[in-house]
């Protein structure tokens, strides 16, 4: 298994805009072989930061599911509420490898 963590710096006047792009996403995630973990959003400190987690079963999973991006309309429809509402200012995605409860 390996987990995609992406840690966003947000447009805080844009919180309602990034919830929508990132519902989206959820979906698509899960719909694509993957298992979303869900968002967290700004609660305390920092208004700016908000991170995803989501997992494939598989480097290949993820490749698969990446090879949609710019291609498969449903992408580019979530895409675009990113990129229409500017509610995304930066992004950096990383990869973990979980570990579980035995």
């Amino acid at each position: 298994m390996i987990t995609c963590v992406v840690e966003y710096t947000i447009d805080a006047a844009k919180v309602a805009e990034f919830e929508r792009f990132a519902q989206r996403w959820i979906e698509l995630v899960n719909e694509h072989g993957g298992t979303h973990h869900g968002y967290f959003l700004p609660s305390e400190g920092a208004s700016d930061k908000a991170l995803a987690l989501f997992s494939f079963p598989s480097l290949a999973a993820y490749e698969h599911y990446r090879q949609l991006f710019g291609v498969h309309p449903d992408f580019i429809a979530a895409d675009k509420i990113r990129d229409d509402s500017g509610c995304v200012l930066r992004y950096e995605r990383s990869f973990m490898r979980p570990l579980l409860p035995n």
